[in-house]
């Protein structure tokens, strides 16, 4: 069976995320369903929490109640997840799984987009996307934790520094 594997989300009862996934990764290992299932998830973010004057680092989940799952949708693999306890079935209009477009994916923490730097630090590249579309400016910084570039645009005699995206500036 061919289709494409697409986020979607379901959910489930108040502090069962974690048991649902659990739960989904063994039947999936179990009945070897990884033609159907790509990733299963349940986002967290790190925080640090402060209790008896003590700071400690503790998980805490994005989206409480939902488990995002990557999945080619068949009546079998919706028979599949819609059957693991704790989950009340999949988001959507009448339960009907909506898939998530890549860019909520990517936004929701889910998929992470890689993004090819074909420049450095030091090189001339042109902005392709945004107001100064066409601009020829110098790289100054690369964030990748942040996907930003730093150049120096010249304009009206001045230098003035601009934070852009890493997609939108392409070697010269």
């Amino acid at each position: 069976m061919s289709g494409e594997f697409r986020w979607y989300v379901v959910h489930t009862y108040s502090g069962y995320e974690n048991k649902v996934a659990s739960t989904l990764r063994t039947t999936i290992e179990n009945r070897n369903l990884h033609n159907l299932f790509e990733d299963v998830q349940v986002p967290v973010e790190k925080v640090e929490e402060i209790s008896d004057g003590k700071t400690k680092e503790v998980e805490r989940k994005l989206f409480p109640g939902y488990v995002f799952i990557k999945m080619v949708y068949t009546d079998e693999s919706w028979y599949v997840v819609k059957n693991i306890r704790g989950c009340t079935g999949f988001v959507g209009p009448e339960s009907k799984p909506v898939p998530l477009s890549d860019e909520e994916a990517v936004r929701m923490g889910v998929e992470s987009r890689t993004i090819e730097v074909p420049y450095s630090v030091g090189d001339t590249v042109r902005i392709i996307d945004g107001p100064f579309e066409d601009r020829i400016v110098k790289v100054e910084d690369i964030d990748f934790d942040n996907k930003t570039v730093s150049v120096i645009i010249h304009m009206m005699g001045q230098e003035t520094p601009a934070d852009l995206e890493l997609d939108q500036v392409e070697p010269v």
